[in-house]
């Protein structure tokens, strides 16, 4: 038989009256602690985690701040034009040799490229053994005609003394007479086929026609060549001549005495000379006129066949302002560049008068000594703030210099008066 506590709480109502009447903290007290503890940390940390936010934003707008840009001064020049134009060194003479009236087999060429020959020397030779036959027999057969001939002209004579007896008829005369004259023509004329022959036997040497070199050697022994068929070629580069055509708006430009600078291709030299001589007349397919400049070659330096620069200054020394080429957008004769005006961008428009080695030279309407935008100008606008620096050019020392001789520039780095 079980017992069982007929007041199964009482235990516990008692122990908390026994706890109560100690002053021991209950359960009931400290979840709602903990709660508003952990909800007033989560709202400052969001609070603060929103001021931080806000704090990173930009509230200005970016095409109200200055942007940054390089920029350089303009250079005050004297500039004279200057045209281009692209020629060919020539020989002062120049022969492909070979037969003009033999054909025949090639025998020897005596001669390769580079190899020098005085007026006169053997070049190459043919095999000429036809003409050489056919020069004798018409020789001998010449020598015959001519025997005959004198044979004819001795009875003709001796006819005419027996004619003044009656011993001769007048025609039987007449006959021999001209039987004499008939022999002679024809031995004139064989020996004007000698004489034609023997131009083609000495046309089987084939001889240097003056003082030069070889430049090729366009046959080898054994090669059938025809009149006209070139076996070397022979060039004099003693003098050369710098040919060039310019179009015809440039005639006046080209006058002979004109000086002019040359750049060799072939060696990279720079020479001067002026125009020799310039022709009458423009090439009517082409609207060109050509031009020739002579060049001393005693040292053989300049190869001919080759190709060379020619610069030549035209019109008078005119003031102009020189700026990079990159600082500015071209279009036809007008140039558009941004200058610096107390720390905002200024697009001018100016006129172009040339350009040359990566500057541009424009009239003086834009000032020498101001601050044109080299690097970030394709990000301006008109009347942006900007924040720069002046980068000078490497090759600028003095604010006047002539525009057609090269001038050292140093490097410079400062900021812009004025910027902000």
């Amino acid at each position: 038989m079980t017992t069982r506590d007929p007041a199964p709480g009482g235990a516990h109502r008692a122990a908390d009256a026994a706890r109560s009447s100690t002053g021991a903290p209950t359960k009931g007290w400290l979840v709602p602690v903990v709660i508003v503890s952990l909800v007033v940390v989560t709202l400052l940390s969001g609070a603060f985690l929103i001021r931080r936010a806000e704090s990173a934003v930009n509230k200005v707008a970016l095409s109200d701040e200055p942007k940054g840009v390089t920029v350089v001064a303009a250079q005050a020049v004297r500039y004279r034009g200057t045209r281009r134009y692209v020629g060919t060194l020539e020989p002062w003479q120049e022969a492909r040799v070979g037969p003009q009236l033999a054909s025949g087999f090639v025998d020897t060429v005596l001669v390769r490229p580079g190899a020098t020959a005085k007026r006169g020397d053997v070049l190459a030779t043919l095999d000429c053994r036809n003409a050489s036959a056919a020069s004798s027999a018409i020789a001998h057969q010449a020598r015959a005609l001519e025997a005959q001939q004198k044979a004819a002209a001795r009875e003709a004579s001796r006819l005419g003394e027996l004619l003044d007896g009656g011993f001769a008829s007048p025609n039987e005369v007449e006959q021999k007479l001209a039987r004499s004259a008939a022999t002679e023509a024809q031995i004139q004329a064989l020996l004007a086929q000698a004489s034609s022959k023997s131009l083609e036997v000495g046309d089987c040497l084939l001889r240097a026609p003056f003082d030069g070199e070889i430049a090729a050697r366009l046959a080898d022994p054994g090669t059938f060549v025809r009149p006209g068929m070139p076996i070397v070629q022979l060039v004099d580069r003693s003098v050369v001549r710098l040919t060039a055509f310019v179009p015809e708006i440039d005639f006046d430009a080209v006058p002979p005495k004109t000086n002019v600078t040359i750049h060799l291709l072939a060696t990279g030299k720079k020479l001067t000379g002026e125009v020799a001589r310039r022709a009458p007349a423009a090439d009517l397919s082409t609207r060109t006129v050509r031009f020739e400049v002579d060049l001393a070659n005693n040292t053989h330096e300049i190869p001919v066949g080759t190709t060379a620069e020619i610069s030549v200054e035209v019109g008078a020394p005119v003031d102009a302002t020189e700026v990079p080429l990159l600082a500015a957008k071209v279009r036809g004769k007008k140039a558009s560049i941004f200058v610096i005006e107390e720390s905002f961008a200024r697009k001018v428009d100016v006129d172009v008068l040339g350009e040359r080695d990566g500057s541009l030279f424009v009239t003086t309407a834009l000032a020498p000594g101001a601050h044109v935008v080299t690097q970030g100008r394709s990000l301006l606008a008109n009347g942006d703030r900007v924040t720069a620096k002046v980068e000078g050019a490497s090759k600028r020392t003095a604010p006047l210099k002539d525009a057609g001789a090269p001038a050292e520039k140093a490097a410079v780095d400062r900021p812009v008066e004025n910027a902000p």
